[in-house]
């Protein structure tokens, strides 16, 4: 018997409404801009026409915004998972690059001793971990069909990394997964066989402000 086909798409949360530019993180009353909300609309417009059973976000407000439409197009409630929250971050709250920022420093320089684990943050392999639950979860929730899982940027990527077999320690600056965009994991039963990249806002996110993403 040949094992079912199950598709588990990752949307990354829309732009932010964050004018002060802070590394808001795990924080919370951080919600969509207007650009934002545009965005997560064109990711619902295209993945409306996919065979989607189960949508599931994060506790974090912009990824449940981001969730809402997508949902809506399905008929279907969102569900919502702690392990697809943002990563830790010693760094939140603050303003970390410029020339005020916390980088700058000499107190936060123990924090970037070790980019391997990393060493501001929590441990790469732990969101390569809760992320594959939280993945594995939906697939078996919409095992034949289809599921949408809302998160954030280093999380994400993380996971991508982690599926593909590739190191997880990465230089910020190459991630592959722009704000809205979707990573889509195809299963054969229980077993990841191809992962595809899609960014279906396009152009809105070359409009996206400093700060505004995460």
């Amino acid at each position: 018997m040949t094992p079912a086909t199950t598709i588990v798409h990752v949307v990354r949360h829309g732009e932010v409404h964050n004018p002060s530019r802070v590394l808001y993180g795990r924080l919370p009353d951080f919600h969509l801009s207007q650009l934002g909300v545009e965005m997560a609309e064109r990711s619902a417009d295209y993945l409306a026409g996919r065979d989607v059973v189960h949508v599931v976000s994060s506790p974090l407000e912009r990824a449940q915004e981001t969730a809402a439409p997508i949902a809506a197009r399905h008929d279907l409630e969102v569900a919502i998972d702690p392990r697809l929250i943002e990563a830790e971050n010693a760094f939140e709250g603050t303003v970390v690059a410029g020339r005020r920022g916390a980088l700058r420093r000499p107190a936060t320089w123990r924090l970037l001793t070790n980019p391997l684990r990393p060493s501001w943050g929590e441990p790469y392999n732990r969101i390569a971990e809760r992320m594959e639950v939280a993945v594995q979860a939906a697939r078996e929730q919409a095992c034949g069909h289809e599921a949408v899982l809302v998160s954030h940027q280093l999380p994400v990527w993380t996971l991508r990394r982690h599926l593909e077999g590739k190191r997880l320690w990465h230089d910020p600056r190459r991630r592959q997964c722009t704000l809205a965009s979707v990573t889509s994991v195809r299963y054969q039963g229980e077993r990841a066989v191809e992962v595809l990249y899609a960014e279906p806002v396009g152009e809105l996110a070359e409009q996206a402000q400093p700060g505004a993403g995460a």
